[in-house]
């Protein structure tokens, strides 16, 4: 849900919810319908964000933005399996790049 996507990228960036709205040009009461929709995936990605954002009249390319931003966070805070990667975790996978680099030099 979008919902989902928006509680993250919040969460991120440190912002309100009256700041995610002034960011996406909507007010509350359109945010909170938006965030009950599906979040756009797959190949049809841009054809879905278009949709949601002519539909409850936001920014598309801040929609766009907003929702990449938050798939790239979560992709680089997550592991092989997709889990959550702990700051214990960073440092053991850190340290374990880090013996690759070294065995690959002469």
């Amino acid at each position: 849900m979008l919902g989902h996507a928006f509680e993250r990228y919040r969460a991120i960036e440190g912002i309100t919810t009256t700041d995610l709205a002034n960011e996406l040009g909507c007010s509350l009461e359109a945010l909170h319908w938006l965030s009950l929709c599906r979040r756009p995936v797959g190949a049809s990605f841009a054809r879905q964000t278009i949709a949601v954002a002519q539909r409850f009249a936001v920014n598309e390319r801040v929609l766009v933005r907003v929702l990449r931003h938050v798939e790239v966070i979560d992709a680089l805070t997550s592991d092989d399996e997709g889990e959550a990667v702990t700051g214990a975790r960073r440092i053991q996978i850190a340290a374990r790049d880090r013996i690759r680099d070294d065995e690959d030099t002469p």
